[in-house]
């Protein structure tokens, strides 16, 4: 066994046509991915591939060890398993593998996001999913086709008490940010848009 970055450096030379490798900390060593999608972990100097339907049963065959987890002191088993040393040495096979575990992993991700809900998003409660229901925006892909300002515009319609902090709930739903961790750049903008929508209501409101 070696060391996990050492290991890293051995997995992205060795499957460098899969595409560029991204290594992040997670489980207590390092998930490997590609365009944001994870195939495979790195723990305890170890390379673990991501199972998927089409590899498990070599995995069986090969009886490939899966990586533990320890959560709250009990050892979870998780979907990824050990690459070992004659696996290594066979590149071509490995690198077939984990092209299938690559393949699964983005598969898998479509339908996560074919099923997620807009509450699972940054910053939406199951409280603001429901009044976005209410306006028409049932889904996250129109959420992000009307964008932030538009459905902040139709919850406003329906909702005077709706402010500037749902406005930046809403960007950072879209953009994937938590509202705190908005660029102060985009914040600027959206205060200065929020300003003069709310002049412009309230000029609408003194005209007799």
């Amino acid at each position: 066994m070696c060391d996990s970055k050492t290991q890293i450096a051995k997995a992205k030379c060795q499957l460098a046509e899969l595409g560029d490798i991204d290594s992040r900390s997670q489980f207590g060593g390092y998930s490997l991915s590609v365009d944001n999608v994870v195939f495979a972990l790195v723990a305890e100097g170890e390379l673990y591939l991501r199972a998927c339907e089409q590899v498990k049963p070599y995995l069986t065959e090969r009886k490939m060890k899966p990586l533990h987890f320890n959560k709250r002191g009990v050892p979870v088993a998780l979907d990824y398993y050990r690459v070992d040393e004659p696996l290594w040495k066979e590149n071509e096979q490995l690198l077939a593998l984990s092209r299938l575990c690559l393949q699964g992993a983005r598969e898998q991700k479509a339908r996560q996001q074919q099923n997620q809900r807009l509450k699972d998003l940054p910053n939406l409660t199951g409280k603001l999913e429901m009044l976005l229901r209410q306006v028409g925006i049932s889904t996250i892909a129109r959420l992000k086709q009307e964008g932030a300002r538009r459905c902040w515009l139709k919850l406003y319609a329906s909702n005077k008490n709706v402010g500037i902090n749902i406005l930046f709930a809403l960007e950072g739903a879209i953009t994937g940010h938590h509202h705190e961790a908005l660029p102060e750049h985009i914040k600027t903008e959206l205060r200065r848009w929020y300003k003069e929508t709310m002049r412009r209501q309230m000029a609408r409101q003194q005209k007799p």
